[in-house]
């Protein structure tokens, strides 16, 4: 049984250079490769290598828990995303165990409150930090005025001194979508703007460092705040973009393992429903532990998709789902739900059946997937 992706190595690779020269082009410094969750489908550990193939000097993961996946195959930094908080007990457990690592000079961890910093300040030393700001998402951050209150805090300031913590620049995490056309460009300035006020003005040892990290910024908005903010240093977090950008690269399939001819009314599968006139039943691997059938939700903000979704609802509730897999050119549907690895699916009427070891593509959600090989051809 094998679910597959398989990976036009030659288009991937062009696509992968072309990606990191635009963002280098448009902000003055290399990207940021991000790889985290399932690693956008192909895996952490071929991200991370590829990652190094392109030359990065920092990579991004997305939890505390994802740095060991890619600390073997990568050099230079890794900035974890998701915001360090000594209160979330279950992380600062493993935050402890990064700490006595060989490789935690490597470890940039984002922080997004007061609470957080101090708690980092009072521990143990020589940790850096990015300090996250609190963008147009709303999810994790300081509000500007928390912010400048937290690089005049004294302790804080004291602790910068003596080298127990580095501030390694302010991260911005953008919104997909733009309330305006130079909506983000604009956010990021504003943000820029305060913080090469207060790194201007720093006295002392060990001040913040002059960095902008930011995502979700296309190279003229790159190119805009590049030009606006010459004094810091702008670092782009790219990840669907960068690995994901040209999905012409990329083909899932699964193998066919089974192919049952079944007369009408015969009851098959794990919820034994009936099989319609002229049907035959097909086994193919990919089923929920790989993602199928699952799928993340999907904003539904006009009239037309929530129409399409109550239909989608309405036929699940019937019993009845589309598969993603496809054969003849052919959207098939499930038999019934998908089983842990393997999937069943209906034809009827079909001249030309597959055979057991053909493969069947499949349109798949990528960072909800998981394969069971990546195949670069």
């Amino acid at each position: 049984m094998s679910f597959t992706l398989h990976i036009n190595g030659e288009k991937w690779r062009t696509h992968l250079r072309a990606v990191v020269n635009a963002v280098t082009s448009a902000s003055g410094s290399s990207p940021v490769p991000v790889i985290k969750g399932n690693g956008y489908g192909l895996g952490q550990e071929l991200l991370g290598a590829t990652a190094m193939d392109l030359g990065a000097d920092t990579i991004a993961v997305g939890t505390v828990f994802e740095i060991e996946s890619v600390v073997g195959v990568t050099q230079g930094d890794i900035v974890v995303l998701e915001p360090c908080d000594p209160r979330d007990a279950n992380a600062a457990v493993k935050w402890r165990e990064i700490g006595e690592k060989f490789y935690a000079g490597r470890i940039i961890c984002t922080v997004a409150s007061r609470e957080a910093l101090i708690e980092l300040v009072n521990g143990a030393g020589g940790v850096r930090i990015i300090l996250e700001a609190r963008s147009s998402m709303v999810r994790f951050g300081f509000t500007e005025s928390e912010l400048i209150g937290v690089l005049g805090n004294p302790e804080i300031r004291a602790a910068l001194a003596t080298g127990r913590i580095f501030i390694e620049g302010i991260s911005i995490h953008l919104p997909i979508v733009r309330t305006a056309p130079d909506a983000h460009a604009v956010e990021v300035m504003r943000w820029a703007g305060l913080w090469e006020r207060e790194t201007a003005v720093w006295e002392g040892h060990s001040p913040p460092a002059p960095v902008i990290w930011m995502s979700h910024c296309s190279d003229a908005e790159l190119a805009t705040i590049r030009q606006s903010v010459s004094e810091l240093i702008v670092r782009m977090r790219v990840g669907s973009r960068l690995w994901l950008g040209d999905r012409s690269a990329f083909s899932a399939s699964g193998t066919v393992l089974a192919v049952h001819p079944v007369s009408e009314g015969v009851k098959v599968g794990y919820c034994q429903r009936s099989a319609g006139k002229n049907a035959t039943l097909i086994a193919v691997s990919g089923g929920t532990a790989h993602g199928i059938g699952l799928s993340a939700p999907s904003p539904t903000t006009s009239l037309r998709q929530r129409v399409t979704s109550f239909g989608i609802g309405a036929l699940d509730a019937a019993g009845r789902a589309m598969s993603p897999f496809s054969i003849g050119r052919k959207q098939r549907w499930f038999a019934e739900p998908p089983h842990q690895h393997v999937s069943m699916l209906w034809l009827n009427n079909e001249s030309v059946l597959p055979q057991v070891g053909d493969q069947l593509s499949a349109e798949v959600r990528f960072t909800t997937t998981r394969f069971d090989s990546v195949s670069i051809i």
